[in-house]
């Protein structure tokens, strides 16, 4: 057992009761090592306001989460109808809905700025793999607790919008069909399925959320933070006292310069809950203040903005789209034996893997490689601290074709998320089909392009100008 500290003469009852408490719990600890003494880069930008904004939005749906729950009840015969006594009767509910509803695409806006700032600044390399990964799994469980609540308000686009998706595993050969059904509660989406996603939306998932937004921010913390210039700070020159001299300490300095993001943040949130909730259909669809009719199909169903770039990945898998593949894995692996360097029982194993990947393609319907393409999308993400094989870290330092390639990367997913929001058209398919290419092709050629030109020299220390 630890001896316990003694409070010192003459403290005021204020360090007496911190001193007590001490003793019981590592407040005064925790506080030191993850604001007062915990020392961040002094050359963060407006990129590093994501991180801050993110968990923000999480306290806000939260909180909001709370009061709608009280409210709300989970019964496909009046959720509709609770939704709507909440907007109208219950006094303040309107607000708290429309918090909560902007709150899950302002949730989505932040991190995936967020996941785009440690992309182009290699946030994922040695020693943040696992930051990295702990990251892609939060961005996994946002996507779950995304599509679980947007079934709740029992509107015609939740309820089609659930049918397809959940129909979806049905294409999963030998498991699909009672996956389905194990997911559905029933052999259609109905009160069952309802008041699954309900407690998965309310308990399951927000405790799993919340113990990976730790285990983010502890391993972030273990290693140091990255910096737009790449350079490690704990390994450069520090003071007397051991801190490091590119670094300031987090309290008072960031978590007061990030009062600044948050309150631009808090003023685009505010005029977009009181002057287009819906923005445009976006945030809210029209359709969804409709209640659910399983008689009525709705002419065109989609997901909400934040899945559409995959979901356009998904209707661009056709069996055409399959036919290029294996054409493509075909072709690779042949030339790859041909032409290929390396000893010649590993040419054949590629050639022998390339076989088995062509009759995989060409043995299980579209529908099912779609839906492995879409999932894959997302599961890549969490491979690029071993597919990046740039000598630098950061794209300042990259050559200048790498920033033109991560800036159509941009407009491709963006592009890919208007595609999946659109009703399907010939011209739309063929430009999905070629975004989704390149998509995969940014990743997966990455070991290759990443080595690729002249690169800058890397400085020994941060890149800081007072402002």
């Amino acid at each position: 057992m630890a001896e316990f500290k003694q409070a010192p003469a003459g403290a005021s009852a204020g360090e007496k009761f911190m001193t007590w408490i001490d003793n019981r719990f590592p407040a005064t600890k925790m506080y030191k090592e993850h604001m007062s003494e915990y020392y961040a880069p002094k050359n963060f930008n407006f990129w590093y306001f994501f991180g801050s904004l993110a968990m923000l939005v999480l306290v806000i749906q939260i909180v909001t989460g709370i009061f709608l729950v009280m409210n709300f009840k989970p019964d496909a015969a009046v959720a509709f109808a609770s939704v709507e006594y909440i907007m109208r009767d219950v006094p303040g509910g309107w607000i708290i809905r429309y918090m909560h509803s902007t709150g899950a695409s302002a949730f989505f806006v932040v991190v995936y700025l967020h996941m785009y700032r440690g992309l182009i600044y290699g946030s994922y390399r040695t020693p943040r793999e696992l930051v990295w990964i702990f990251g892609c799994l939060i961005f996994l469980c946002l996507m779950a607790e995304a599509f679980m609540g947007y079934l709740l308000p029992w509107g015609q686009m939740s309820y089609w919008g659930a049918q397809v998706i959940i129909n979806l595993f049905s294409a999963i050969p030998f498991i699909g069909p009672d996956l389905a059904i194990l997911i559905r509660g029933d052999y259609v989406v109905g009160d069952a399925t309802l008041n699954r996603f309900f407690s998965l939306h309310v308990i399951a998932v927000p405790l799993v959320l919340l113990g990976l937004v730790v285990a983010h921010i502890i391993a972030l913390h273990e290693v140091g933070s990255n910096n737009p210039d790449g350079v490690e700070i704990k390994q450069g020159p520090k003071d007397a006292n051991g801190h490091p001299l590119d670094g300031i300490p987090f309290h008072p300095y960031y978590s007061v310069h990030d009062i600044v993001g948050v309150a631009g943040f808090l003023i685009c949130f505010a005029a977009v809950i009181f002057f287009a909730p819906e923005l445009g259909g976006y945030f809210l669809e029209y359709n969804n203040f409709i209640p659910a009719n399983p008689m009525q199909t709705p002419p065109h169903i989609a997901p909400v903005w934040y899945f559409t770039p995959f979901y356009s990945m998904l209707r661009a898998t056709t069996d055409v789209m399959v036919n290029v593949l294996s054409v493509i894995v075909g072709l690779a692996a042949v030339l790859n034996f041909i032409k290929g360097k390396g000893a010649a029982k590993s040419k054949v194993m590629v050639l022998v893997a390339g076989i088995v990947g062509v009759l995989l393609l060409k043995t299980f319907e579209a529908k099912f490689w779609g839906v492995v393409v879409m999932g894959g999308a997302v599961i890549i993400l969490a491979f690029l601290p071993w597919l990046d094989k740039s000598p630098v870290k950061s794209i300042r330092y990259r050559p200048t074709w790498n920033k033109v390639l991560y800036a159509v990367f941009v407009v491709i997913f963006v592009v890919l998320g208007y595609l999946g929001i659109q009703p399907p058209s010939e011209v739309g398919t063929l430009i999905a089909q070629a975004g989704t290419l390149f998509y995969f092709g940014f990743f997966l050629l990455m070991p290759w392009w990443s080595q690729i030109g002249t690169f800058k020299q890397v400085p020994e220390r941060v890149n800081f100008k007072p402002h």
